[in-house]
């Protein structure tokens, strides 16, 4: 019996060194990641296709390209039209001609039309580091029948607990398939992410969670190249001959007729000469 207790003895010792060990390598990258300079994460951004839906703003300011919620405003000058084809061929046939004689019976109306560019974000570089306070909890189940506000509440609860291995909770935020969460002491998160797998009750079930490091970021550098619509054209140099809803329909009519090179137009918006407008393009 005694050999017994010696043995069981010894394996715990050796699973106690074992662990202090690994707290020790824990506690070391810790504090080589928090002494460590921000890494500088450049990346390309995806293309995202922008089409022109005839959302337009008009007045007398009209603000220059800025690009913001993957909505790109795109000022527009007096006697000008912006027209958008179902087809991006379409629109390459028309650029094909670079002035267009538009007949309008009494006389006929000479345009111009040139390609439509827009400043496009392609490589954002990032800065980030590691959060002291902050934990990030992922694996939430498709099929969570729960509010943001309830899950937010019921993780806020469950991580809030000492027994948990929590804290009190200073501020939470729910992201796009996880959830971050800060805390008001220090050493509550890598406590969490020490244990890193939690079995948290959501609703009417016990979901298998993963706690890991939360990562701040913050952008550094956006380089922006200009780039063509491939759908739209940019029609210029309309003299002031008809009122704004005549002449949208025969803009529309002529750049609707297959002998033009034309097609199937989506949108069409005129800008009267003396006027300014703005195009608003969306992501697809």
């Amino acid at each position: 019996m005694s050999a017994k207790l010696d043995e069981a003895l010894r394996a715990l010792q050796e699973e106690q060194a074992r662990l202090k060990t690994r707290l020790q390598e824990l506690q070391q990258l810790k504090r080589e990641l928090r002494d460590s300079p921000r890494n500088e994460l450049p990346f390309s951004v995806p293309e995202i296709p922008l089409v022109f839906r005839g959302d337009t703003h008009r007045g007398r300011k009209v603000p220059q390209s800025l690009i913001s919620n993957f909505r790109i405003c795109c000022p527009l000058p007096g006697g000008s039209a912006l027209v958008t084809f179902e087809d991006p061929k379409v629109a390459e046939r028309v650029l094909q001609q670079k002035e267009h004689v538009i007949d309008m019976e009494e006389c006929w109306l000479r345009v111009q039309v040139q390609p439509l560019e827009l400043p496009t974000v392609t490589t954002i570089q990032v800065s980030s580091q590691m959060s002291g306070q902050g934990v990030l909890v992922s694996g939430f189940p498709a099929d969570l029948r729960l509010s943001d506000e309830e899950l937010l509440d019921k993780l806020e609860i469950f991580f809030g607990k000492t027994k948990n291995g929590g804290g009190d909770v200073e501020t939470r935020e729910l992201l796009q398939g996880s959830a971050m969460l800060g805390f008001a002491k220090d050493g509550v998160a890598q406590r969490l992410c020490q244990t890193g797998q939690f079995r948290v009750p959501l609703g009417r079930q016990l979901v298998p969670l993963t706690v890991s490091p939360y990562m701040n970021g913050n952008i550094q550098k956006v380089e922006v190249q200009s780039r063509p619509v491939s759908r739209s054209v940019l029609v210029l140099n309309i003299p002031d001959v008809l009122d704004g809803p005549d002449l949208h329909d025969i803009l529309q009519i002529h750049f609707q007729k297959p002998t033009r090179g034309g097609g199937e137009v989506e949108a069409l918006t005129v800008v009267p000469p003396g006027q300014q407008g703005v195009a608003v393009f969306t992501s697809k």
